[in-house]
């Protein structure tokens, strides 16, 4: 019985990986579910079995990201508000994008299409938690808008430095090197 669940685990996540592909060549509205299922090499009924919409795709798309972003919200809510623990969300965090980057670029290049969706204002809610966990209540204004640019150049060295020469797993750590040096200067003691 293993097996046959594992299997259609699988088919589930290369339909996505199809279907996001499909999304990003041609873009999210032109693509069909009979062109997904024509790539996949599979009847549209076998895909029916799975995924009854687009729709439907690109939401457990969403959800697939979403998981890991819950877990670590969760998380941290229960840690110490150290900026130790600050350093370990944008470490995870940063782990978290680089396996969805290309949901990522999805969203980034479909922005109309992503607002539509429930799953884009939810991503929004998450973000906002995020912050939440990186920021102090009596943050300066200076010290939130580190916080968020944090989170945000993040999202940005993802696509920023896609056309740039170098290393993949190098640019990740370039960018969680800065994103943790905004954190920590957000929460580094203020002068009295």
């Amino acid at each position: 019985m293993g097996a046959s669940r594992q299997q259609r685990g699988h088919t589930r996540q290369r339909i996505q990986d199809v279907a996001l592909e499909l999304f990003a060549e041609q873009g999210y509205e032109k693509t069909s579910l009979r062109e997904i299922a024509e790539r996949l090499n599979v009847t549209k009924a076998a895909l029916y079995y799975h995924f009854k919409t687009k729709e439907d795709i690109l939401i457990s798309l969403f959800q697939d990201l979403t998981k890991p972003m819950d877990e670590l919200i969760e998380w941290g809510k229960q840690q110490p508000r150290t900026l130790e623990t600050k350093r370990v969300i944008l470490n995870r965090y940063s782990e978290a994008l680089n396996d969805a980057a290309p949901l990522f670029r999805f969203m980034q290049e479909n922005q109309a299409t992503v607002r539509d969706l429930r799953s884009g204002e939810d991503f929004k809610d998450r973000m906002l938690r995020m912050v939440d966990l990186l920021r102090e209540p009596d943050a300066t204004m200076t010290d939130q808008v580190r916080c968020v640019t944090a989170l945000f150049s993040m999202h940005a060295g993802m696509f920023a430095l896609r056309d740039l020469e170098g290393d993949p797993e190098e640019k990740r750590k370039a960018v969680l090197e800065v994103a943790t040096e905004l954190i920590t200067r957000a929460n580094a003691p203020k002068e009295s």
